[in-house]
């Protein structure tokens, strides 16, 4: 019996790769970064309202609109007198409640809610948004919520929320 070279899986591997490319570019897939770039500048200024129950997600917020701005959008961070586009970002609400409970009817895992409103202004689109993330976390039994997983679990709900205002400016900029 004749044994199977590796010459065998690289024509595979390259057959399939070469389907995926063709398959990608065949049927017109662009970027994200396309779509947002009709809609926003390559200056883009953003600024975060501090949420007074906990101020200090609001660092945590502007710090992950920026990555996201510079890596999703393609777009570079400007000071406010010299940027095209502005994002301003404000919590509507966080919420915490308890989704899983073990045997004895103590919550296990809840799920942090983030719903953040952001209004944005670019010279060739201005509207605001109200977008939401969630994170879903565990705790002990009987135990309440500490300080960390309440910052942590608000700053991914925060970050899933911006990532969905990105995936709906992209919806936007396809229109345009």
């Amino acid at each position: 019996m004749r044994s199977i070279g590796p010459s065998i899986f690289k024509r595979v591997f390259l057959f399939n790769a070469a389907f995926v490319l063709l398959f990608l570019f065949g049927c017109g897939y662009k970027p994200m970064t396309t779509y947002t770039k009709k809609v926003f500048t390559d200056k883009i200024y953003t600024e975060v309202e501090v949420y007074l129950r906990d101020p200090e997600n609001a660092v945590l917020v502007k710090d992950a609109m920026n990555e996201a701005i510079v890596s999703r959008f393609g777009a570079k961070i400007a000071k406010k007198e010299d940027a095209t586009t502005h994002l301003w970002i404000r919590f509507k609400r966080v919420t915490f409640s308890p989704i899983q409970y073990d045997a004895n009817g103590y919550a296990v895992y809840y799920r942090a809610n983030v719903t953040l409103s952001v209004r944005y202004a670019s010279p060739k689109k201005r509207g605001s948004e109200s977008v939401s993330g969630f994170y879903d976390f565990p705790i002990e039994p009987n135990a309440v919520i500490s300080d960390a997983k309440r910052f942590e679990a608000i700053r991914f709900g925060a970050q899933k929320a911006l990532d969905a205002f990105m995936s709906r400016m992209a919806v936007r900029g396809e229109s345009l």
